[in-house]
């Protein structure tokens, strides 16, 4: 099972988690392309990092939205989402090479992410700009989704995730931020959590309906407070349960 981190999310003299720390832990980093967190020195940094933990790399795309760290709902049209998409694989692949590593995959962030979930016509956008930078480059997001299909009818690899720190609705989408339950925390809780999630396929939703989840990767979110012992805590209780964790 692989281990992934939104990471790279400091900018300028603000600092976002301890990326140093959740390298030592992780199978794959998302790393922020500049749209809605990072910016060329922490996205160096970051990758030089990853690339010295051994870790994965991927681009953690997001809409143009540095006030809002990515998580304020946009309406963009589809050519523009097309073009800014590959604008961030593109910078996040230079520097990665010089860092030594490479982007193998790719992961949308925020309101993008959850955009996508339903929404055709920006996942279409989405998977487009991924085909056209690199087919060979898998997309990390939520199973039986929108951009799931998309990526599909494009013959993109695409990878299911499952949130540890993130509440689920029944209908398997997650609580949106803001509300009660939205991120959850508690070491020992998520690492069960995180247990059942691989092994057992389900999770509980915020009204308690137990629901089925197609996982091929798990995300422990950098920004979450107490990330680093809750990744800690998760990665030791998959081993505990027999699950090897490495990238997908």
């Amino acid at each position: 099972m692989d281990l992934n981190s939104d990471l790279g999310e400091s900018f300028g003299a603000w600092t976002m988690g301890d990326d140093a720390a959740m390298l030592r832990l992780v199978t794959s980093a998302n790393i922020a392309c500049g749209f809605h967190a990072g910016d060329a020195s922490t996205m160096l940094a970051t990758c030089r990092l990853a690339a010295e933990n051994g870790v994965t790399v991927g681009a953690h795309v997001s809409y143009r939205d540095l006030a809002g760290f990515g998580r304020r709902a946009m309406d963009v049209p589809g050519d523009e989402l097309y073009g800014e998409v590959l604008y961030q694989l593109a910078a996040l692949s230079g520097i990665a090479r010089v860092a030594g590593t490479r982007v193998a995959y790719v992961k949308p962030h925020g309101a993008l992410y959850n955009r996508i979930v339903a929404d055709r016509a920006q996942a279409g956008a989405v998977v487009r700009a991924v085909a056209d930078f690199d087919p060979a480059l898998p997309l990390l997001g939520l199973a039986g989704s929108a951009v799931a299909d998309e990526a599909q009818d494009a013959g993109l690899r695409f990878v299911r995730e499952a949130f540890v720190d993130r509440g689920y609705l029944a209908d398997g989408t997650l609580v949106p931020r803001g509300r009660p339950g939205a991120v959850l925390s508690g070491d020992a809780e998520i690492a069960v959590r995180a247990v059942r999630l691989v092994v057992d396929g389900s999770v509980a939703a915020a009204d308690g309906t137990e629901i089925g989840v197609e996982v091929d990767s798990l995300c422990v979110h950098g920004d979450t407070p107490g990330a680093v012992t809750m990744a800690a805590a998760v990665r030791s209780a998959l081993a505990a349960a027999g699950v090897r964790v490495e990238a997908f």
